[in-house]
């Protein structure tokens, strides 16, 4: 076969997000795309989950396991701000259902391929990049290659910490959720020594939920850690009564100030959290992964070269550089960091930061929110700091992974 005009490398929530818009019905110019796949084992990840807020009416919506119009943030103490961040809904999207709906489009596609390999490394090459298998033959050739295999090892960064958490799909045997509210934090956790803990709960049905134990903290907990914090959560802090445990979801997402190349040669571009889409801030990923693979696939389908977009801007960076320094240096304290946030600012404008999508006198307005004396105090000492590199690899996805629109 001639090389494609475009190889992408992974079929996670990147690779089949930048398939599914390349294969969209018209454009100006017809594309082959080729898709290389991992095939079932290690390097495939498991089922997973993504929540991210946008309006009702979204690509995605025939496939959303649920959404909420509502959202709640939990104290310390128990105080709870419940917001309705109007005209935005926060919507959960399975990995299969995602999958099932992107594959009905590229099945109608007549110039996509997708094909299964381990692949170990992906180069430039004449006319193009080339994309090595296992045994060191060249797998694929194409016009552009478009890598989205998660980083082995995180950029030099001020400050690296890793949002982990381990989630359990339950059933109660009573009514215990309320499925018109999602719980985005609830800091009723005991609270590390570094970082800051939370629970989160996604409703499903009065007695079906996502339960979940998380940390922003230097490294990842041991997976009976994790299992006690979870009885801890749903037994001593909600309460559920007997309940059974229907399926298991875990994951590591880098909070990092490091700076992730977006390309990687002359034809290789770089994708999803290793192309810098997971926000430092939050570890949300797949609402900047949708905008990336967007902005490709319009440039692309107009016949023009592609321009890989940075998923947040410099403010928004440099805000995040601020607030992972502060919340590890412990100048501030997280939980009532978030609190304070949730419970003075209007929701939807909230919800507009957080995806850095807000405007200068927002940022202005939000930031007065804050602990303003040690947020100067770290704005005046990130200039000094050494980007150094993390002493951790990042571990593969084992299972959810959330984030914005």
């Amino acid at each position: 076969m001639p090389d494609p005009d475009v190889v992408i490398v992974g079929a996670g929530a990147a690779g089949l997000s930048l398939a599914y818009h390349l294969c969209a019905p018209g454009g100006a110019v017809p594309l082959s795309v080729v898709l290389v796949d991992a095939p079932p084992g290690p390097l495939r990840p498991p089922p997973r989950t993504w929540c991210y807020w946008e309006p009702p009416g979204g690509a995605y919506d025939p496939a959303l396991a649920a959404s909420w119009p509502r959202l709640r943030v939990r104290a310390a103490d128990g105080a709870a701000t419940v917001t309705e961040p109007s005209p935005y809904r926060y919507k959960m999207l399975r990995s299969d259902a995602f999958e099932a709906l992107v594959g009905r489009r590229l099945s109608d596609a007549p110039a996509f391929r997708r094909i299964e390999a381990t692949v170990t490394a992906v180069r430039d090459a004449p006319g193009g990049g080339e994309v090595l298998a296992q045994d060191g033959r060249v797998l694929v050739r194409g016009r552009r290659v478009f890598d989205s295999r998660p980083p082995g090892r995180l950029p030099p960064a001020r400050t690296t910490l890793l949002q982990h958490f381990m989630g359990w799909f339950v059933r109660t045997e009573r009514p215990a959720f309320d499925p018109t509210t999602a719980d985005l934090m609830d800091f009723r956790t005991p609270q590390p020594a570094r970082g800051l803990s939370f629970g989160y709960v996604l409703p499903l049905d009065p007695q079906t939920a996502l339960v979940e134990y998380t940390e922003f903290s230097p490294a990842p907990l041991s997976t009976e850690a994790y299992r006690r914090a979870l009885r801890h959560y749903t037994q001593e802090v909600l309460k559920l009564g007997e309940f059974r445990v229907t399926a298991q979801e875990r994951g590591v997402i880098p909070m990092t100030d490091g700076h992730f190349p977006r390309r990687a040669g002359r034809s290789v571009y770089r994708i999803g959290t290793a192309g810098g889409a997971t926000r430092p801030s939050t570890g949300y990923t797949f609402a900047a992964v949708q905008r990336q693979s967007r902005s490709v696939a319009d440039r692309l389908r107009a016949g023009r070269e592609p321009r890989m977009p940075a998923p947040y801007g410099a403010r928004p960076r440099a805000m995040d550089a601020v607030m992972l320094r502060a919340l590890d240096s412990g100048r501030v304290d997280g939980s009532d960091f978030f609190s304070r946030l949730f419970r003075g600012v209007p929701a939807a404008r909230l919800l507009r930061f957080l995806d850095g999508g807000s405007h200068l006198h927002e940022d202005l307005l939000i930031g007065l929110r804050t602990p303003v004396a040690p947020m100067l105090r770290t704005v005046a000492e990130l200039p000094f700091l050494t980007r150094r590199e993390p002493p951790h690899r990042l571990p593969p996805p084992t299972g959810h992974e959330k984030s914005t629109p």
